[in-house]
């Protein structure tokens, strides 16, 4: 059943790859089945991924949940090894290398991340970093079933590397392969939670939003071309008066000395206005704070005419949906 699965993961991975769509302004020609998965998603994540986080935040200690998140950490060291290879960047390749090997002896397996403690560079990348690294720059949104926001080239790559997971590999047995990657998943659910209860605030679209925010870091961190906006399309001379046309109507025209009109109730923005300011701003940092946290933004971004930088798993997006 696994080697199936295996198959027919591997062959809508390629199918992606080979009848995608030309790059779109938007970045999201899949938008009708992106918004079905998107809903099936976010029942799923507020049903069951998000009680199970917290009883999982609520009742295992602390150490305990560092050495979880530590171990899943130093797997995707693992797995940034073979990236970096690929990219032909042997320096990165050399430091990852370092890293696993410090943190699986001194560190106990991964439980404790001595690499972290002793400031060494964290590397990780992913097949899709590798995959623009190629070229493969500019890719489509895609929401990936479970893990949410992706793009058609980093699903390709994830497809791959869950497909040939380090997990599988390290354990025979089919029911621990599952019990550990569930695991890690709620690991992961464990970790966003406290920037996910922010989106909740933001009175807007947040398929479109998380979509925007998302599509704009990856773009900045593989050197790609982020989504364009409608106000950049705006002529901001279009919203100037003519110079010949400098005339104030006289129904609405207010003298300059005039104030006694106006009040302190009138100079006060209104309550509700306000308060949906304060939401918009608080869900723009939540998913904003998601993205970071999920794509190792502690990487420095990279623009066409520099390196690119490597981002976290984008699998590990963890249904921030």
């Amino acid at each position: 059943m696994t080697l199936k699965l295996q198959q027919y993961s591997l062959i809508i991975a390629i199918g992606l790859a080979t009848t995608a769509p030309a790059f779109a302004d938007n970045h999201d020609p899949y938008e009708p089945y992106n918004r079905f998965m998107y809903r099936i998603n976010d029942g799923i994540d507020r049903t069951v991924m998000t009680p199970v986080a917290r009883g999982y935040q609520k009742v295992t200690p602390k150490p305990v949940q560092s050495g979880i998140t530590n171990v899943f950490d130093n797997l995707r060291d693992v797995v940034s090894i073979g990236s970096n290879l690929l990219r032909l960047d042997i320096e990165k390749a050399s430091t990852d290398l370092v890293r696993v090997g410090i943190n699986t002896t001194f560190g106990l397996g991964g439980l404790i991340n001595i690499a972290d403690a002793a400031q060494m560079p964290n590397n990780k990348s992913s097949l899709g970093d590798t995959f623009a690294t190629w070229g493969w720059k500019n890719s489509n949104y895609f929401v990936y079933p479970l893990t949410g926001p992706s793009t058609v080239r980093d699903a390709v790559g994830d497809t791959v590397t869950r497909v040939y997971s380090i997990e599988g590999a390290l354990i025979d047995s089919e029911g621990w392969s599952w019990g550990l990657t569930a695991l890690k998943g709620i690991d992961k659910r464990a970790q966003l939670l406290v920037y996910t209860d922010g989106l909740d605030m933001a009175a807007v679209d947040r398929y479109a939003y998380t979509r925007d925010v998302f599509m704009n870091m990856r773009a900045t961190q593989v050197g790609g071309t982020p989504p364009s906006a409608e106000y950049d399309e705006t002529n901001i001379d279009d919203l100037v008066p003519a110079d010949n046309d400098t005339s104030t109507p006289e129904d609405t025209a207010i003298p300059a000395d005039d104030t006694s009109g106006l009040n302190d109730a009138t100079l006060q923005p209104i309550d509700g206005d306000s308060a949906e300011l304060s939401a918009l701003d608080a869900g723009q940092t939540a998913v904003s704070d998601i993205a970071a946290a999920n794509l190792d933004a502690t990487a420095l971004p990279a623009t066409q005419d520099t390196e690119l930088a490597p981002a976290q798993y984008s699998d590990d997006l963890a249904l921030l949906d």
